[in-house]
Order: C-alpha cells, then structure tokens, then sequence
C-alpha cells in the first residue's frame, strides 16, 4: 500500500469521542487485513494492556451517533451484534506490540503519521484562532473612532448650506 493514500485514508477513519482521537475496532481490522473478531478477541487476551485511556467501549447513544454520521449498517442487515470499541492513539499504538504481523506495522506507522499530522493541524488553527482574538483585542475600540472619521469626513464633504433670506418686510434701523 502507498503511505501517503494510507495515511489520507487513516485520516478519514478518526473521530471525536468524549474528547479523544479514536478508530474503531472495525476500520482497524479492516486496515489490518483481520476480522473484527479476531482483533477485538487478542485485544481482551491482552486487556491488562489497555487502560481506559486507551481503549473503551462505546455507548448506544455515541454508537448511534456514529451510525448516522458515517452510515454503519443497521443491525439485521449485517451489522453488529456488540458495541465497538474505540482505541485512542495510545491504544493504536499498542495494538503494535499485540499485533505483529508486516501489514500490522505498516499500518501503524501509517495510522501514528495520521494522528501527528491531525495533531499539527490542530496547533495551526489555535494559533491562528489566537492571533485572530489578539487582533480583535487590538481592534475593539476602533469602531467608534472610524465612525466618528466618517462622520467628519462626510460633514466637510457635504456642500455648505446657503443662507437663506428671510420672509417679510426687512427694516434697517
């Protein structure tokens, strides 16, 4: 497989659930080249190797969530029978040392590039999302100042008022 179209792929294939970076169960073994079963199943062989942070079941809810979100077969027409689990990038990472086949490393090193590079992705908008709030920050009085230029503006702009004569009988005393 290219890196490059694995890593585009990978990047698809990560979501945000209770704050975290996760992959599903189903879309690795997919990507490993291995039924969910037999994933899920080395998983619970190895669990003391997963800490919550790393590995957890999914809700109903966040499960439904997902299945609109990304159209996962309803269940009765193949889909699950058991809520998937979601690994985070540590989890991922540790599916490494659990799987040890050439296809599982490739992947992995793949799947570790998608994270970094959503990771950088994600500093790059706070940044920016900074620099916009300072500018706002450095902008906030100015409103009213530019109003009032206008207005001054358009006042010598606008051709003085001619001074009316006025109506009726003028005396001069």
């Amino acid at each position: 497989m290219n890196q490059t179209i694995l890593v585009e792929r990978v990047e698809r294939l990560i979501y945000l659930v209770r704050g975290h970076k996760v992959m599903l169960d189903s879309d690795l073994a997919e990507l490993y080249g291995v039924k969910t079963f037999n994933l899920n199943k080395t998983f619970k062989r190895n669990q003391d190797r997963f800490p919550e942070d790393f590995c957890f079941r999914l809700s109903e809810e966040e499960y439904q969530a997902l299945r609109f979100q990304i159209g996962i077969s309803k269940a009765g027409r193949g889909g699950r029978r058991f809520l998937p689990y979601a690994f985070t990038e540590q989890g991922v990472a540790m599916l490494s040392s659990v799987l040890r086949s050439k296809r599982a490393v490739m992947v992995n090193i793949a799947i570790m590039r998608a994270f970094v590079k959503l990771r950088q992705m994600l500093a790059t908008h706070k940044k920016l999302a900074q620099k916009l709030a300072e500018l706002e920050r450095r902008l906030e009085g100015h409103d009213q100042k530019i109003h009032s230029i206008f207005e001054a503006i358009r006042q010598l702009m606008a051709p003085p008022v001619p001074a009316r004569r006025r109506i009726g009988f003028h005396s001069k005393v």
